[in-house]
């Protein structure tokens, strides 16, 4: 789900505490050393956001924001953004000459650039957070 958070919105804020939770305390991020991602530059996207992303030549900027349920990828497009809602259930990452993060038909593909490469704690992180998610409702194998 991909919703305009370029105003505040108090529906947004209650579907997004649905579909992935609420946001971590403080002393949650504090344990974790933060829960967002740097800015990093976007290369590409799939053609159902190509409106999200700026036409002309600019450099279009996106970030990520864990959540106990899912991430927010949040997209700069000028003075708009956009907020991308992603479950874990749902996240797939393909790590491609940067990296690729694909949900609900959609993709986002970040640039392997030296703000990408900052991000790599962060990523690690993300990927832990989605192991512990895939973890709870792991199938049993002896069936």
């Amino acid at each position: 789900m991909i919703l305009n958070t370029t105003h505040h919105n108090p529906e947004h804020k209650q579907i997004i505490a649905d579909l992935i939770g609420s946001p971590f305390s403080l002393v949650q991020k504090l344990k974790m050393n933060g829960v967002g991602s740097k800015r990093m530059i976007v290369d590409e996207v799939s053609p159902n956001m190509q409106s999200m992303i700026n036409k002309v030549s600019d450099i279009n900027y996106a970030n990520i924001e864990l959540r106990p349920k899912g991430i927010l990828v949040m997209i700069n497009q000028g003075l708009k953004n956009f907020t991308w809602v992603i479950p874990y259930y749902q996240l797939v990452i393909y790590k491609v000459n940067g990296s690729s993060i694909h949900a609900q038909g959609r993709f986002i593909h970040f640039r392997n650039s030296k703000t990408f490469r900052e991000n790599k704690k962060f990523f690690d992180k993300l990927m832990d957070e989605k192991v512990k998610y895939d973890m709870q409702y792991a199938m049993p194998q002896d069936i």
